[in-house]
């Protein structure tokens, strides 16, 4: 086992990556210590759209591409970040101010360090990093928490912070490490490990952390949130595949895109607010209101008919709790039991009223996302959804894993025909539902 109580396996399907990520960290003469490395893969959100911040269920999977991370110890407190796919470096150091600079993605380095030496202020070991990547960026997949995720696991490696006090203190299973790692990018405290107030700016949850981290092979796994908790493991049908389509239209969590990503957030946090000033008590999500007394729901809906405000509309908090309670409490559980039962055309129609709920009701889709999941539909995917944050990004379809590739064919030049412009950056490919974290050993 890593330190992390993460696995430790052969590189498999990320070899390539792993090389090319341990080529670059090969410098001229013998280093003291063999550098550390470690594979995060994307993630599947199956359903569970903007459900986990709100204390809500997703079904989510790890997907067979990812991140390799590797890292070398220094002798100093300076990170220097390498993308060796490609290109672009990022350098900082493992400080509470830290200020990296270098390529685009250096927000999410400059979180991790400063968060890091934010908690565990006396581990200050620096490290080169190398990171190599087949996740297309910003699709959806999860690409920027795989990238957080992984720089901590190899600089906590490097400084073995699963030994300081107050790691031990705080996280004692995976999954608290996967919350942990959402609150690097959310800037929120996990216990006593205090939080950073910017983060990466996303008020996200811990959804992708925790698929990245729990993924298992060949099937799904259901979880709740706040706190995080595993409901039940799902196998998939070993007849069936996911084809996953990244549209080309970039779903970004920064600048303008990150204020739409936020606002769906920032909704559901005001339905709290309106809930707990009525009842004159605290909760600790959405999800624990609405299950906080039989009429709880159906009180919450009449709050919501004369709540609007110069920021949200009665309609439309109407609209996000909507979506949020039809997700959480029905669609994800029931569509559980239709895999579980094998019963993909009830699965199918389950998962046609989450796209539907996040095109009318949640508001996050672009007519790429919404025609690539009806094309799927279309050309005889047994299910087929957008998924992730939304304003772009990607689309999962199940289908049959005999038919897996003439059906990506078919999808990919549907989409060309359609959205000319938009097709030249998109990728399809396939995936099976992978593997969680590993660390990498040859």
């Amino acid at each position: 086992m890593s330190p992390f109580g993460l696995p430790v396996e052969p590189p498999g399907n990320a070899s390539a990556l792993y090389e090319r990520a341990r080529a670059a960290l090969a410098a001229p003469g013998p280093r003291r210590e063999a550098p550390v490395a470690y594979f995060v893969p994307g993630r599947l959100e199956v359903l569970g759209k903007h459900t986990d911040y709100g204390g809500g269920r997703s079904l989510v999977c790890a997907v067979e591409r990812g991140f390799v991370v590797a890292a070398a110890p220094r002798e100093d407190d300076r990170v220097l970040v390498t993308d060796v796919v490609l290109g672009g470096r990022v350098e900082g150091r493992l400080a509470a101010d830290a200020d990296a600079g270098g390529a685009s993605w250096a927000t999410y380095v400059q979180a991790v360090l400063r968060r890091f030496s934010r908690n565990f202020p006396d581990l200050r070991r620096g490290a080169d990093l190398a990171v190599a990547s087949d996740l297309p960026g910003a699709s959806g997949l999860s690409s920027s928490s795989a990238l957080v995720s992984g720089l901590f696991l190899a600089l906590g490696t490097v400084n073995r912070v699963d030994l300081h006090r107050h790691y031990v203190e705080q996280v004692r299973s995976v999954e608290d490490l996967a919350s942990y790692l959402a609150t690097i990018e959310n800037g929120a405290s996990f216990g006593s490990l205090t939080g950073d107030a910017e983060g990466v700016g996303t008020f996200g949850g811990s959804e992708d952390h925790v698929a990245m981290l729990t993924g298992r092979r060949g099937s799904l796994v259901q979880y709740a949130f706040c706190p995080t908790r595993h409901e039940r493991t799902i196998p998939l049908p070993d007849t069936h595949v996911f084809a996953v389509a990244s549209s080309g239209i970039a779903a970004e969590k920064t600048g303008a895109a990150r204020d739409k990503y936020n606002r769906a957030a920032l909704a559901l946090r005001r339905v709290l607010e309106l809930y707990d000033d009525a009842t004159a008590m605290t909760h600790e999500s959405i999800a624990q209101a609405c299950t906080a007394s039989p009429e709880a729901i159906a009180r919450i809906r009449r709050l919501l008919k004369a709540a609007g405000d110069e920021t949200f509309s009665a309609r439309e908090l109407q609209d996000r709790f909507e979506q949020f309670v039809e997700e959480t409490f029905g669609i994800v559980p029931t569509a559980g039991h239709a895999l579980v039962r094998r019963d993909l055309r009830q699965f199918g129609r389950l998962v046609a009223r989450s796209q539907a709920g996040a095109e009318a009701r949640l508001g996050n889709q672009v007519p790429e996302t919404v025609a690539l999941a009806g094309s799927a539909r279309e050309l005889g995917a047994s299910a087929a959804s957008a998924f992730g944050a939304g304003f772009g990004g990607s689309v999962w379809a199940l289908v049959e894993r005999a038919q897996a590739g003439a059906f990506l064919d078919r999808w990919r030049g549907r989409y060309a025909r359609e959205f000319p412009d938009a097709a030249p950056r998109s990728q399809f490919f396939l995936t099976g539902a992978g593997r969680g974290a590993v660390g990498i050993w040859i």
